[in-house]
Order: structure tokens, then C-alpha cells, then sequence
């Protein structure tokens, strides 16, 4: 079929129609279903075929029919209505740079870390404090500027994202514990609630940016 001009590899004359066209690509693609080479061959040859009938269109020699269209777009539209589509990300350039998909080990050892530090924070006697929670938020600093510099090798980037996550979780820590009565509900001090939800955002950080 390969010595063939593509309107003879599909059976048709140049002046066919384009339901004649289409006819004989259905009826070849069925007959030689069982050879994957044979099949690719009259696909070729059909795409040859609307490539040329479009040239000839925009030529002004032939008109081609509103249902015809470029052969990628003619089998997406063949395809069935219920097949899943891949979803497109929208999500801006910036974001998808900064955004990581991490492995488990990724997950795992900044989570522990952090915990570990949560639980110093959470048992550490409200005479001790004043002290404790300096070291636990400077080790937490420096734990998730480790694991982020880890992927990138990137340490003023790794510094400025785990600050950032610092001031937030400082910052709305304060907010939600004032909100929530922490002291009463859950029975932790404002600072250690603060800091505590502060390990958290150095977790999300660390394990899911870059």
C-alpha cells in the first residue's frame, strides 16, 4: 500500500467525496483491524487525503463541508463523549514553578521533625516557656529551611519561603487562638498554639514547595 498515492491506498478516486472518503477509511480500518501497521497506513493516507482536499479548498478550488476540519480535531471529535479528559492546569506559571509533588520520604522526616517539636513545645512547663519556645521555633526554622534547600539547592529561596511561613503562622496562630480561646478549649497557652500551628505551615512548606 506504501507504493500507492494515498487516494489509491484508500480506494477512492481524486474527484471521491468526502462521504466516499470517509466510507472507504471505515471500511479499510475494519478490514485490516487486525494489523496495527495496515491501520496506521490508512490513517496516514487518510490524513494525506483531507490535507490535500483542505490545500485545495484554500485555493479556492473545491469547497469542503463545515463538518470537515484538520484530521488531530476530526478524531477528537470521534472520540466517545463519556471518555475522561485530562484536565488542564490553569494555575499561573509562578505557582507551578513553586509547587512540589513530594514522596512519601519527603513527607515523612519533615513531619517528624516538626512533631518532635510540637511535643517539646506542648509539655514544656509554662515556667520554662519563655525560654523553650525560642529554641523549638529556631530548630522548626531550621528544619524546614534544611529540607527545602534539600530539593533545590536553593538557600536564600529556602530561607525567605520558611520566614514567610514563620510570620504567617505567628501571626494567624494569634488570631485563631484569641478567636478559639485556646487556653480554655484546648487547654494551651496562646504562645505555644502559635507555635504550634507555625510547625505546621513549616511542614506544608517544606514538603509540598520547592
Amino acid at each position: 500500500m506504501t507504493d500507492q498515492n494515498p487516494y489509491e491506498q484508500l480506494g477512492v478516486t481524486e474527484d471521491a467525496s468526502f462521504d466516499e472518503i470517509q466510507d472507504a477509511k471505515g471500511r479499510l480500518m475494519q478490514q485490516h483491524s487486525g494489523d496495527q501497521k495496515l491501520v496506521e497506513s490508512v490513517e496516514a493516507a487518510y490524513d494525506a487525503v483531507i490535507m490535500d482536499r483542505l490545500r485545495m479548498r484554500q485555493e479556492g478550488k473545491i469547497k469542503v463541508p463545515e463538518r470537515i476540519r484538520f484530521p488531530e480535531k476530526e478524531r477528537l471529535a470521534e472520540a466517545p463523549s463519556n471518555f475522561p479528559t485530562a484536565s488542564v492546569n490553569q494555575s499561573p506559571q509562578w505557582l507551578q514553578r513553586m509547587l512540589d509533588t513530594p514522596t512519601g520520604g519527603e513527607m515523612l522526616w519533615p513531619g517528624v521533625c516538626l512533631l518532635l517539636l510540637s511535643g517539646m513545645t506542648i509539655f514544656a512547663s509554662d515556667q520554662d516557656i519563655q525560654s523553650t519556645l525560642p529554641l523549638v521555633l529556631a530548630l522548626g526554622f531550621g528544619c524546614s529551611i534544611y529540607f527545602l534547600n534539600r530539593k533545590e539547592q536553593q538557600f536564600g529561596r529556602a530561607f525567605l519561603l520558611t520566614l514567610a511561613g514563620l510570620l504567617v503562622g505567628i501571626g494567624l496562630g494569634t488570631i485563631l487562638g484569641n478567636l478559639l480561646d485556646v487556653q480554655t478549649t484546648l487547654g494551651l497557652s496562646l504562645d505555644k498554639f502559635a507555635t504550634i500551628l507555625t510547625f505546621f505551615f513549616f511542614w506544608l512548606i517544606s514538603s509540598f514547595l520547592r
